[in-house]
């Protein structure tokens, strides 16, 4: 039976791109873990996305601050991230244990 991906909890657009955000620089730092990069050339290119990954993430919430939207409302957010596949995500952040 294939999974069903439930739709994502209603969110703010700012705690949607703070979402987003989150989730790029996840991946741009798991493209640098160095257990896990292969090149100098790609993970110093993943190395630059991060850093413009991260300035987006801070204006995301910046944007969340400026609007008024003083509370990070982790349970949704979570929800969210989990739908957007942050647990497998994440999971690249990861060094492998000694002999895998």
């Amino acid at each position: 039976m294939k999974d069903e991906q439930r739709p994502l909890p209603p969110l703010t657009q700012a705690e949607g791109e703070f979402i987003d955000r989150y989730l790029a620089v996840i991946d741009s730092l798991a493209r640098v873990n160095p257990t896990r990069a292969e090149h100098t050339y790609a993970a110093l290119r993943a190395a630059q996305t991060l850093v413009r990954e991260a300035e987006a993430l801070r204006d995301a919430l910046i944007t969340m601050h400026t609007r008024g939207e003083t509370e990070v409302f982790s349970s949704t957010l979570l929800r969210a991230i989990r739908e957007l596949d942050g647990a497998r995500r994440v999971q690249r952040l990861a060094i492998p244990e000694e002999g895998r």
